[in-house]
């Protein structure tokens, strides 16, 4: 199971806040993207989390540096809307992109990037908010519902050709209070494709409840990281007890 950072970007400078809003700055997304490598992380999410009131993803430069320093997958979201969007990602050293908003908008997109550049290049980014009877899915950074139910955009996001899911819950995302466990199962065995999970880490225990009933090819962590009340072996170290613990 991949331990993935992700590092949400404003105006040049990694926020974290919670449900999506209420952003805080951080840090240096490089310095922090250089410092979970030399951790050990096994990739790195960057997202733009103003991208769209822009209309456009800015962190090509960041990119660019990060793929000079990290050696490590590097998916870039936030803002990219056409193929011309991808290719200057992918030009700047993103090995991944991570659609939302514009696969919504445009599903046909997702099979253009995967026609063009491979499945293994399209991460579909689903935001999920709970409802009365199940999930709905979100875009433009949580805010705008969409009246798509979430397992069967999964559904047609493998169809379109996505090679992975990075899956955010909207109601855990800053809380640290645990993953929307229903959320991840219901997924996870709605699609074949690989699912990372992002949104309310905050203890040991919340990788145990979630591997107990379920298991996704990923967690992505934020604040948890960034603020450095755990670190990447820790981590790894909790997912290799709740296997462990399961087993038994």
């Amino acid at each position: 199971m991949r331990v993935i950072a992700r590092l949400d970007v404003k105006n040049e400078f990694v926020i974290k806040g919670i449900h999506l809003e209420g952003l805080r700055k951080v840090g240096d997304p490089n310095r922090l993207a250089r410092a979970y490598y030399e951790a050990g992380i096994d990739e790195i999410v960057f997202i733009d989390a103003v991208a769209s009131l822009y209309n456009r993803n800015n962190l090509f430069s960041v990119i660019r540096k990060a793929s000079e320093e990290v050696f490590v997958p590097i998916t870039i979201g936030g803002g990219l809307r056409n193929l011309a969007d991808i290719e200057q990602a992918l030009d700047a050293g993103a090995d991944k992109v991570a659609l939302n908003t514009a696969a919504i908008r445009e599903p046909e997109l997702i099979e253009k990037v995967a026609k063009r550049y491979g499945s293994q290049c399209v991460v579909a980014s689903v935001q999920a908010k709970r409802t009365a009877s199940g999930w709905e899915a979100y875009m433009e950074t949580g805010r705008e519902k969409t009246g798509l139910q979430v397992l069967d955009w999964v559904r047609r996001l493998q169809e379109l050709g996505a090679g992975e899911l990075l899956l955010t819950s909207v109601d855990q995302e800053g809380t640290k209070s645990g993953f929307d466990v229903p959320l991840v199962r219901a997924v996870n065995e709605a699609v074949s494709i690989p699912v990372i999970v992002s949104g309310g880490y905050g203890q040991p225990r919340h990788i145990a409840d979630l591997l107990e009933v379920t298991e996704p090819s990923g967690l992505c962590f934020a604040s948890v990281l960034h603020y450095k009340t755990t670190s990447v072996d820790a981590l790894r170290k909790s997912i290799e007890v709740a296997r462990a613990s399961r087993v038994k």
